[in-house]
């Protein structure tokens, strides 16, 4: 998908991508570049693990929103290192 930068130096994000990223206007985003491209990520909320029984879950400390079976698979090689 093409989008424009304008005079100041803006970018819009199309409708499409902020609703399926669970983006709301006042999001915080990163944006960096790597190896010569524009990056711009959805930080990732503070999260630890918990003891509940017998098991250890992973509880953010702001709320998340619906995750994907590849961000759950993220986190959990995170936690894991």
């Amino acid at each position: 998908m093409n989008v424009s930068i304008d005079r100041a130096g803006r970018i819009v994000v199309p409708k499409s991508i902020r609703d399926s990223l669970g983006l709301a206007e006042g999001a915080d985003l990163e944006i960096f570049v790597e190896d010569g491209r524009l990056v711009i990520e959805v930080p990732n909320p503070p999260k630890r693990l918990e003891k509940r029984g017998d098991s250890l879950v992973i509880v953010a400390d702001e709320p998340i929103g619906e995750m994907t079976t590849a961000q759950v698979r993220d986190i959990l090689e995170s936690v894991r290192r």
